[in-house]
């Protein structure tokens, strides 16, 4: 056996058998790529991350997915991936190994049509050639480039902040160069692409541009000597001999995460100090084992998103005073970042520790024009923290609004893209804690253009269903004035919360619910309080 096949099977043998891994090397041949296969759900979500280089993403007929690398400039492949299977899906992420060269990696994958699809990058460049189920891509100054075959069945936003997007798609909207918004049949498969300075072009392909599914050959999983004749852009051939231990993909079985606070029933407060050993953990009925723990004391990434629609303009110091209350109440070990939002979201500061910065950016904020687009808001957020926070800290989303998303009936302007019911499944799906604090900002309805009562209780309920499917606690702030005490109580529930994960014994993703129970167990009066479960998807 090579020094690559037994590292495959070493590997392959400590996997978890809900995935198929394949390496891939043989030595001697041009045209064999090391790379990973991994068996995927059909309607799976697959989440790729790199701020090391450029991704390049093909469709094809296979249920699988298959990554290769190659790192630019060189013949021996010094960078790593790892794949996180979590519950709601997979992460594909590009990483450095300690040593390697600072030069850029790029990612290339091959995914299922059925695949939801989602890219996160810096300044390295996206191509997507053909249609996933839905396609969402965030980028700060990469370029984006799409493919589609012939008229997709897509629905298409794109948007360029300080770049262009170029189209030779038949449909455009009158959004002018920055913008741009197509639907191609029924529309049935959205496409969702923002950059912030890069530039965004979408063309038609020829049926026979797809070399993705007619030109690779499928490899063998339980052969780590096949080859496979990829496209796209290929990592460059390998002698088994050159690769590393540090050059193995590594792969993290699924881990449900756990973010509960305890609370003493008897006193109604938060209870500290307690440690791995006063738990017990247990998914419908049978106790799991532990894996990753942090105490109430572990720091937090904390994220301020603040509404900031037109009609707050009056109340602007209030908002402003309550938020600086609430960097000063937080740890000084917790990093603070702020987003702000009406018709957009905007990043006020990114997470930082720095307490001056903060309160400096704080005091400049300003109200925004356009409807109220809140679900958009805290995608971003959510988004934001996943790409922050590296998965090195906890992390917590603060949201301070009246809940009135331009896209609730009786409430004035078009509202967010992302429905309520999507925003829902990403706050469940969520790693971290979700707080909401909801704001009154009831009035009376004199007209049929105010906002109606119906619309006030819409915002209340959603408020509220956001905490509670967050794992989070859900404050009514009555008064404006009453703002800056909600945010330190939020801080001091922050301080009573206790991180778990561990991996279920039941393996199967047959999609049913599957209910969590903590117990304190050395505290009988102590009641912790977070989710309750999750949808084995």
């Amino acid at each position: 056996m090579s020094l690559r096949s037994l590292k495959c099977f070493l590997v392959a043998l400590f996997l978890p058998t809900v995935m198929t891994f394949a390496c891939l090397a043989q030595t001697g041949t041009s045209d064999a790529y090391p790379g990973v296969q991994i068996e995927f759900p059909a309607g799976g979500q697959l989440r790729i991350e790199n701020e090391l280089g450029s991704v390049v993403i093909e469709t094809w007929d296979r249920q699988y997915v298959y990554v290769t690398t190659n790192e630019a400039g060189s013949h021996r492949r010094s960078s790593s991936v790892t794949i996180e299977n979590r519950s709601h899906g997979f992460v594909v992420r590009a990483v450095r190994r300690p040593g390697a060269l600072n030069t850029p990696i790029d990612l290339n994958v091959k995914i299922p049509q059925s695949a939801r699809l989602e890219i996160t990058t810096t300044s390295g460049n996206v191509s997507v050639r053909g249609t996933p189920s839905s396609t969402t891509i965030k980028s700060i100054a990469g370029n984006i480039n799409l493919g589609f075959f012939g008229l997709d069945d897509v629905d298409i936003v794109a948007g360029a902040a300080k770049g262009e997007v170029r189209s030779e798609l038949p449909q455009s909207s009158d959004g002018g160069q920055h913008v741009f918004q197509a639907r191609l049949g029924p529309g049935t498969r959205p496409v969702r692409i923002n950059t912030d300075t890069g530039n965004i072009t979408m063309s038609l392909l020829r049926a026979n541009d797809n070399i993705a599914a007619d030109n690779m050959q499928a490899p063998d999983p339980l052969d780590p000597g096949s080859t496979a004749k990829a496209a796209g852009i290929p990592a460059p051939a390998l002698d088994a001999q050159e690769i590393s231990e540090g050059d193995v993909i590594r792969v993290d079985s699924q881990l449900v995460t756990l973010n509960m606070s305890v609370i003493d029933r008897e006193t109604n407060r938060g209870v500290v100090g307690l440690t791995q050993s006063d738990f017990k953990l247990f998914e419908n009925g049978t106790e799991q084992k532990i894996l990753q723990f942090d105490s109430s004391a572990a720091p937090f990434d904390l994220l301020l998103v603040i509404d900031l629609s037109g009609s707050t303009r009056d109340v602007l110091k209030l908002i402003r005073a309550a938020a600086q209350r609430f960097v000063t109440a937080a740890r000084p070990s917790d990093r603070i970042g702020v987003i702000t939002f009406a018709g957009q979201a905007a990043v006020v500061s990114p997470l930082t520790l720095d307490r001056q910065v903060l309160n400096q950016r704080i005091s400049v904020m300003d109200t925004a024009a356009g409807d109220t687009k809140l679900y958009d808001a805290m995608d971003v957020a959510i988004s934001r923290s996943l790409r922050d926070g590296r998965n090195a800290r906890r992390t917590a989303i603060i949201l301070m609004s009246d809940g009135l998303d331009g896209s609730i009936p009786g409430v004035q302007g078009d509202g967010s893209k992302l429905s309520y019911k999507d925003l829902l499944n990403r706050v469940a799906e969520f790693d971290g804690v979700v707080y909401t604090l909801w704001l009154n900002t009831e009035y009376e309805a004199l007209s049929p253009l105010d906002t109606q009562p119906e619309a006030f209780d819409a915002g209340y309920d959603r408020m509220k269903e956001m905490a509670d499917t967050g794992g989070g606690v859900f404050y009514e702030v009555e008064r404006l004035e009453d703002l800056a005490g909600a945010y330190e109580r939020v801080v001091a529930d922050l301080g009573t919360v206790y991180s778990l994960a561990y991996r279920p014994s039941d393996k199967t993703r047959d999609g049913k619910w599957r209910a969590i129970r903590l117990n304190v167990v050395t505290r009988p009066s102590a009641i912790p309080r977070g989710k309750r479960g999750y949808y084995a998807n």
